[in-house]
């Protein structure tokens, strides 16, 4: 009976292995569940870790400096302490020691004035000394020790070479001038500055004079930001203000004016432009901080810029300068209200379209969808909505952060059958005159139009027809939201 009984419990035991397993077999289904459920989870908890994460910062753009170095004859005088040369050499050095950690940077040397004897004078004594690299500090120093003052001041051929010293690929190219005299050679620094800057091969360049009579500075100022250093302090003071200017972006913000002068005004893109080469700079998205207040830009300092606000329609601001190392604050009234275009009733019709002009002008400003809402500057403006037939408003007036309504008659759908192709058209009647509102194809026997509510008339011809008396008209009434159809035949 023992005996019996432990081999029942065995069977229990082995019954309920087999019938209530821990876990249900992996059949080729379930397998597919499994995966698919383990993609899904891996997918949520990717995007879950994309959550916070800052927007990615854009790399520093690359800066290029060429040192325009004067090696003329005239470097040669005594300048309290030392020949000029001297001192420019040795200042110059030590502003390249500063520099060797500065990743972002490449630095080429050109050097004019020093390679022939004065008298006689030769202009085309220009050289570059060292091609443009990173952590060329120690090369330019090394040739500048072997630099002999000799020649003449060639300014503006050695500027115009500079052009061909950048390489072609973008960055911020910048020309810093050394020299203690005038162009010698009969050449227009300021006209050759005012190309390269033109053509986007240089922003503004820097000018250092060294010691030079109050009469020569106003050649220099047409050139590029003029610095005057009178003395061997103020020239090594000129150099590290420079070397900043060229190196650190500073800070401005936009206030978009409203009506009553408020910077409430946002969310529109603004582009810079550079007012002398006329390129882009930068677009930003006009957005207020977490204070309200318009948010603070950094942006390259050295160029003089336009702003364009592209509202509709846009505004601009013209000859900004920025002073480095300060935050500028630049005002631009951009009032702007809201332009609704509705039906009377509620519609499907959402292909609809409205040209919009301001008052009085032919100029199209924006063409806007019906039901929507789109901002304009304050004012007034002539609507012509694409129906058929053509609608025009004229006068609607937007004023400061409201919403003008403009509302038409919703449209109905007219169908015009044909057994053949034919010629046909179709006119607005008003008392006992045509007007001409569209051409029927030619090549079609169906075609369906959304037209606005009133009385029409159809003027057709079978192609076949070859006798003008079988020209056949058809009058016809378009309701709000109806739908009718016309047989041309």
């Amino acid at each position: 009976m023992i005996n019996n009984l432990l081999l029942h419990s065995l069977n229990l035991k082995k019954q309920s292995v087999i019938i209530n397993p821990p876990y249900p077999p992996l059949t080729p289904p379930r397998r597919r569940m499994l995966y698919c459920s383990l993609f899904t989870l891996f997918l949520f908890l990717l995007t879950l870790s994309c959550f916070g994460q800052e927007p990615p910062k854009k790399a520093p753009q690359l800066t290029r400096i060429l040192f325009l170095f004067d090696a003329s004859g005239s470097m040669n005088a005594t300048w309290q302490t030392a020949p000029k040369i001297d001192i420019a050499r040795r200042l110059l050095t030590e502003l390249l020691d500063s520099l060797k950690k500065i990743d972002n940077i490449e630095l080429a040397l050109r050097c004019f004035g020093h390679t022939k004897f004065y008298p006689p004078p030769d202009c085309d004594d220009t050289r570059l000394e060292v091609p443009f690299g990173k952590h060329v500090e120690e090369l330019i120093t090394g040739r500048l020790k072997n630099i002999t003052a000799r020649g003449t001041t060639p300014i503006a051929l050695s500027m115009e070479a500079c052009a061909a010293d950048f390489p072609n690929m973008e960055a911020r190219n910048i020309v810093i001038l050394i020299t203690d005299g005038i162009e010698e050679c009969g050449g227009d620094p300021c006209a050759v500055s005012a190309a390269l800057q033109a053509k986007g091969i240089i922003i503004r360049p820097f000018v250092i004079g060294l010691g030079l009579d109050d009469s020569l500075i106003k050649s220099f100022e047409c050139v590029g930001k003029f610095y005057d250093a009178t003395n061997e302090e103020t020239f090594k003071t000129i150099l590290k203000i420079v070397i900043s200017q060229v190196l650190n972006n500073t800070s401005c913000q936009v206030n978009l004016l409203d009506k009553f002068g408020n910077p409430t005004e946002t969310n529109v893109n603004m582009t810079f432009y550079d007012r002398v080469s006329h390129r882009q700079k930068y677009n930003f998205v006009h957005t207020m901080n977490a204070k309200g207040n318009p948010d603070t830009l950094r942006i390259d300092a050295l160029p003089t810029y336009k702003i364009v606000v592209h509202t509709i329609p846009p505004v601009e601001k013209d000859s900004i300068v920025l002073t480095p190392g300060k935050h500028t604050i630049i005002g631009i009234d951009a009032p702007q209200g809201y332009l609704t275009m509705n039906f009377q009733a509620v519609s499907d019709y959402t292909s609809l379209k409205c040209i919009v002009r301001k008052a009085g002008e032919t100029k199209t400003l924006n063409v806007q969808d019906f039901n929507s809402t789109e901002k304009y500057l304050i004012g007034k403006y002539d609507l012509e909505v694409l129906s058929l037939p053509r609608i025009n408003i004229y006068n609607a007036e937007v004023s400061q952060s409201h919403t003008t309504t403009v509302k038409v008659p919703q449209p109905g759908l007219v169908t015009f059958n044909s057994l053949g192709s034919g010629y046909g058209s179709l006119y607005s009647e008003e008392k006992d005159s045509l007007k001409l509102i569209y051409n029927l194809d030619n090549t079609a026997t169906k075609q369906t139009l959304i037209m606005m509510p009133g009385n029409y008339k159809a003027v057709y011809r079978a192609r076949n027809a070859r006798e003008s008396l079988y020209t056949t008209e058809k009058r016809f009434v378009v309701v709000s939201g109806g739908s009718i159809i016309i047989a041309l035949n």
